[in-house]
């Protein structure tokens, strides 16, 4: 049986969706100027995470069939991210120059502390069994641990003065987002199964 989204998960959403749009605008224009891969791919992640948001706060006024609709286009949407990010790691190993680790920690740092944020909010529906809080959920966890990473390599990137290690972390947050898609569509396959089983 499909389950109803939580109750107060729509505010939740919204909420989370204008945190991570907000942060896009920063953690974007520092990663250009540092020349960081990892911090740009997770400029553009928050860039995803919000427009996620926006998309189930719209969507969960509409029907169930509608809803697991839209769980499986956001698969599709989370793994954009990947893709984009694998293309810039492949353009940054022609000049692997390391960036600048200060603004680079502090960018993440402040990233860290609204993902974490985000994924307090959602935390209490982590197991909804919709493939719409899945994505929510799936997303503030990964963007809390690609922080985390991100400032572990900046302060071995000051003490190594390389740019690979950078470049392997975000291909590693390219990753996590396409399997973070492949939980979303599975899930979103569920809720279709089960509506099929309804009718």
């Amino acid at each position: 049986m499909t389950t109803a989204p939580p109750p107060g998960f729509r505010r939740i959403v919204l909420v989370v969706a204008i945190l991570n749009l907000a942060y896009f605008g920063v953690e974007f224009v520092v990663a250009q100027r540092v020349g960081s891969v990892s911090l740009l791919a997770d400029s553009v992640d928050f860039l995803e995470d919000a427009s996620i948001n926006l998309l189930i706060f719209f969507s969960l006024a509409w029907s169930a069939q509608r809803r697991a609709t839209v769980g499986s286009v956001l698969a599709f949407v989370i793994v954009l991210p990947a893709v984009a990010t694998i293309a810039m790691a492949v353009l940054k190993i022609i000049n692997p120059t390391p960036p600048d680790v200060v603004p680079l920690s502090l960018a993440a740092f402040g990233a860290l502390i609204i993902n974490l944020t985000c994924a307090f909010l959602l935390l209490r529906h982590r197991k909804h069994s919709g493939s719409l809080t899945r994505a929510a959920w799936l997303s503030a966890r990964n963007d809390s641990l690609a922080n985390v990473a991100i400032i572990v390599v900046a302060l071995l990137t000051a003490w190594l003065q390389t740019g690979w290690l950078d470049i392997i972390l975000g291909i590693g947050i390219g990753l996590l987002n396409a399997d973070a898609a492949r939980a979303v569509w599975k899930a979103a396959r569920a809720e279709r199964a089960s509506l099929l089983t309804e009718a």
